[in-house]
This record gives C-alpha cells, sequence and structure tokens, in this order.
C-alpha cells in the first residue's frame, strides 16, 4: 500500500528555554513542500547560512544531545525530541525556525511537540511517502553498549537500560510505531539525570537551563519531582524516545526492527552510518508497512554494568 507524504497545514510557534544553553527561544514550526525534509532554519545569523538539514551526517555533536551543523559552523542542538515527534506522528516535511541555537527542552518530553503538530493540523501531500528498507542485519558497539538493525515488517524499536542506580535498575521496552503507539506510549517519557551530576554538567556547559519542570532528577535513588514518573519505566521508554529522534535523521521512516542496549545519541548515530554505507543493507521502496499494534520482542541477556549518569 502507498501512502503519501505529510506536512504541517499551518504554521505553530512556541517559547521555551533550551536545556542545555539555558537561553530563552523562539520557535515556528512552517508547512514545506514534498520533499524537502525536515529542514531547520536559524533565523538570528544571515540568510545565506541559516538553513541546515536534518540528516545523520549534518551531526557535529553528540555529547548529552544529537547536534546538527551546516557547512558554515551554524549549529542547532538538542534535536532529538522534535525529531521523533515528526517520526511519530508522521511528518515528513516542516521547516523549524529558531531564534537561537537548541530547540525548547518544553517538558523535556515529545508531547509538547506532538500536541503543536496536531494543533497545526497534518496534511497528505501529492508525492508517495518514501521508506527505507532494512535488508540485512547491521550492528555497532561501543564498550558494553549496542545497536542494531534487522530486517522486520513493521517500523519498530526495542530498548533496554542496566543502570547501578536502583532506582532505575534494568529495565526494557519494545514497541511498533503503528496507530498513534509513540504518541499514547513514548511521547510524554522525559528526559532525566542525577542531582550530583548537575555541577559538572554545568561546568562543561551543559545544563543550564535544567530544571524540575523538564526533566527527571534523581538525588540517590529518590526522585525529586513531586508528581513522580509518568510510567513506571518512564527512564528506559525515554531512551527509546530519542532513539526513533536519532534514527529519524536517515530522512525517511525505517522499515525494521531497532534493538538498543544501553546506546545513546553517538552510537544511534554510528549506526545510522555503518548502515546506510552499506548498499546491500537497505533499499527505498514506497509500500508501506503492514500495520501492527504494540509488540514484545526477544532481548539480548542483561548484564550488570554501571550505565552514564544522565539521559
Amino acid at each position: 500500500m502507498v501512502t503519501y507524504q505529510k506536512t504541517l497545514r499551518n504554521n505553530i510557534s512556541c517559547t521555551g528555554v533550551g536545556v542545555h544553553s539555558g537561553e530563552l527561544i523562539n520557535m515556528t514550526i512552517k508547512p514545506a513542500p514534498a520533499n524537502t525534509g525536515i529542514v531547520f532554519k536559524r533565523t538570528d545569523v544571515a540568510e545565506e547560512v541559516s538553513v541546515i538539514p536534518a540528516r545523520y551526517n549534518m551531526v557535529s555533536d553528540l555529547i548529552m544531545c544529537t547536534t546538527i551543523q551546516n557547512d558554515a559552523g551554524v549549529k542547532v542542538a538538542t534535536i532529538e525530541h522534535l525529531m521523533a515527534a515528526f517520526s511519530g506522528t508522521g511528518v515528513d516535511n516542516a521547516i523549524v525556525e529558531l531564534n537561537g541555537s537548541e530547540v525548547p527542552v518544553m517538558d523535556g518530553s515529545s508531547a509538547p511537540f506532538v500536541f503543536l503538530i496536531e494543533c497545526a493540523d497534518i496534511v497528505d501531500l501529492a508525492a508517495p511517502r518514501r521508506f527505507i528498507k532494512v535488508l540485512k542485519e547491521v550492528s555497532v558497539t561501543e564498550g558494553d553498549a549496542r545497536a542494531v538493525l534487522s530486517p522486520g515488517d513493521n517500523v519498530s524499536v526495542a530498548f533496554e537500560i542496566d543502570f547501578d542506580n536502583q532506582r532505575i535498575g534494568k529495565q526494557n521496552c519494545s514497541f511498533n510505531l503503528r496507530n498513534g503507539t509513540f504518541k499514547n506510549e513514548l511521547s510524554r517519557a522525559r528526559t532525566f539525570g542525577f542531582l550530583s551530576e548537575l555541577e559538572q554538567l554545568k561546568e562543561m556547559g551543559l545544563a543550564k537551563g535544567g530544571s524540575l519542570e523538564n526533566a527527571i532528577v534523581l538525588s540517590g535513588q529518590d526522585i525529586l519531582n513531586e508528581e513522580g514518573l509518568r510510567y513506571n519505566d518512564e527512564f528506559v521508554r525515554h531512551k527509546a524516545l530519542d532513539a526513533i529522534g536519532d534514527l529519524y535523521l536517515a530522512g525517511s521512516p525505517i522499515i525494521g526492527q531497532f534493538h538498543g542496549y544501553r546506546s545513546g545519541h553517538a552510537l544511534n548515530n554510528k549506526l545510522l552510518h555503518a548502515f546506510l554505507a552499506d548498499d546491500s543493507a537497505w533499499c527505498y521502496t514506497t509500500e508501506a508497512p503492514v500495520r501492527a499494534s504494540t509488540i514484545g520482542g526477544a532481548h539480548w541477556p542483561m548484564q550488570q554494568a554501571a550505565a552514564p549518569a544522565t539521559a
């Protein structure tokens, strides 16, 4: 079954803080023609250097977030939650205008962006949607972390984490991204970090805008957010959300199975590079994946290992 590319019907705007920069950012998402893809545009720099396509080969920095950069050195950071919202709502084409260097963090999840996209309304364009179909398994590793793309009939994501903090511990999740699964099961999962790491991050120029309003914060095994967790396994669901955003930098939805074990932004991007560099591992198709609901899946054996202290 052939489906059609989608964009927004109307412009939609918001204002929020950059979690790492601490800057107050105005953002407007605008409709775009077919085959544009997702494009970021900085309105605070010269027009001729303002555009940055959201592609895996434009990624410049992967410390604590995903940052893209054009040839002129103009950057936009922390794009992963918005990219996950585009992926989860099926938006193929959009222009994202920002008057600063970072996407607003909002509440630390993708839910506010899903809300904005739905308020703007999603419309079909007169061009078939193009998918990337996985033809053979490709995997990358780094220490104990692993990320894999393997053939499958749907767009699916599975993730495992293993933290030595007992409040998080071992968690896993597996979802088929069809029929509203992203919005209902993943979009509200927030980023997280440890209070003990905050000062170190700020010395690195990161987390300047972080707060209990836009992240789950743990002090030892205690969750400091008054409202607690949105899901019992919110930590692993957010890692899956991040992976969905990172994988959408392929430029099209990937029909196949992603498995991440303690993977982060850097390994997710490394996987895309390895996968798309192997012409025998994938092909383009306009045939949409079969319909399915949330699934369970096989998981790798969990190993006792310390994970990074922040999401």
